[in-house]
């Protein structure tokens, strides 16, 4: 097998963040910019699973390589579940994250508090020819209604975690990593490449 897997993103800090996680696996990882791939897999599916091995599955076939793939989002009880797999377009596909806070808080002032949330990851890891097989994570909290803490990115200054007393973007970038959505579904993952790796 080629020893190396695809990390499905254009984002470098991503990558890096992935890099550091799977640093002690016998793989050397890529990403779609070093590999010169331009497409795009629309992600047409209505949940985060469903993305997540879209695009392990096109990116695994597309290259030949193993590939991880993840999806995220934000789902707020009061919106019935909303921005869901719409979290990063949810105020329009060029909106800031501030803009993008600001108006999930225009649309709960109206909602009875608290505001019960989550955050949710799922990553998939795809080997060619193969279906893609999925691990989730989340992290539960609640919508503060102003934004606080500089840390983080997206929905970060807004969501407040009960068992740290303080919002994603009020904790150290350590501490994140190891409660986050995010964190939780790439360990999952993590053990699960393991597992491949060793059949």
């Amino acid at each position: 097998m080629d020893q190396r897997l695809l990390v499905a993103t254009h984002n470098q800090g991503k990558l890096l963040e992935y890099s550091k996680l799977l640093q002690d696996l016998p793989l050397a990882l890529t990403y779609l910019d070093e590999l010169g791939v331009r497409e795009e897999v629309a992600e047409t599916g209505n949940t985060f699973a469903a993305n997540a091995v879209l695009k392990a599955q096109e990116y695994a076939t597309m290259t030949g390589l193993w590939t991880w793939a993840d999806d995220s989002g934000l789902e707020v009880d009061a919106l019935q579940g909303a921005p869901g797999v719409h979290s990063a377009r949810f105020a329009g596909p060029a909106a800031t994250d501030q803009e993008r806070f600001e108006k999930l808080l225009r649309e709960l002032h109206s909602h009875p508090r608290p505001w019960t949330a989550r955050f949710q990851c799922v990553v998939a890891i795809a080997r060619p020819g193969t279906e893609a097989e999925t691990r989730t994570g989340t992290l539960e909290g609640t919508i503060t209604n102003a934004p606080r803490g500089s840390n983080g990115f997206g929905y970060d200054p807004v969501f407040f975690v009960p068992d740290h007393g303080r919002t994603l973007a009020e904790l150290p970038t350590s501490v994140k990593n190891e409660i986050s959505h995010r964190g939780r579904a790439s360990r999952h993952a993590k053990e699960l490449l393991k597992l491949l790796l060793e059949g």
